[in-house]
């Protein structure tokens, strides 16, 4: 199956550097660039997107509010957004994971690095390594960066107390960095469990992806960042 990429940056030279490299995998191909967030939202849509590369900072529409846009759309419920910044360390990358994006790569990855992105990011699984995005999150939340409300706070806990014991468990543990092998060999299961598990706190908390896992296991306070 092929996996259908989007391409939204501002950079016409980006677009086409990106173009080659995706173009030149047998199992993605590009069918689409955007120039601003609005027409990377119009393009998701229209040319059915699996995955957007999606740059925070454009003209008009920036990728924020439109990655916000994908996530609030339930006829792109299948689509995945995968943010691109200049520098690894970016306040919009949490804003980002809490609109709804998949994970983050900075633009100075390597090819290998942005395939394998686009491929994780499309298998629904986590972007990166887990423990990269919950350390980004982890440091602007020990810094302040939380901005959510009381009212907020008082949603996640309503959602984790949908949990079972297990399920709140494997969320802890998610939003501690560990795969799902890990999980499994620290909790005694298989895998498969452990998937299960994460798919089933996924659709109770309404997380798109593990991505959004973190965030939750942050924001609820379950998880407490800790500060180097």
């Amino acid at each position: 199956m092929t996996i259908r990429v989007l391409l939204a940056d501002d950079q016409a030279l980006l677009r086409s550097a990106f173009r080659v490299l995706v173009d030149s995998e047998p199992d993605m191909e590009v069918v689409g660039e955007a120039a601003d967030g609005a027409q990377a939202v119009a393009l998701a849509r229209s040319a059915k997107a699996d995955v957007v590369l999606m740059d925070i900072r454009m003209p008009g529409t920036d990728g924020l509010a439109a990655t916000r846009m994908i996530s609030a759309d339930p006829g792109m419920a299948g689509v995945r957004v995968v943010m691109l910044t200049t520098f690894e360390v970016d306040e919009y990358v949490v804003q980002s994971l809490r609109a709804g994006a998949s994970g983050f790569l900075g633009k100075g990855a390597e090819p290998d690095e942005l395939l394998n992105a686009i491929r994780i990011a499309a298998a629904g699984e986590a972007l990166l390594s887990p423990a990269a995005t919950k350390g980004l999150i982890a440091r602007f939340l020990a810094q302040g960066g939380a901005d959510g409300t009381d009212g907020e706070a008082a949603a996640y806990s309503e959602r984790i107390a949908l949990l079972t014991v297990r399920e709140r468990e494997v969320l802890v543990l998610v939003g501690g960095g560990h795969s799902n092998d890990e999980i499994a060999e620290r909790l005694e299961v298989s895998p498969l469990t452990v998937k299960t598990h994460v798919n089933r706190a996924m659709a109770k908390l309404g997380a798109r992806d593990r991505a959004q896992l973190v965030v939750t296991a942050y924001e609820s306070g379950l998880v407490r960042p800790r500060v180097e």
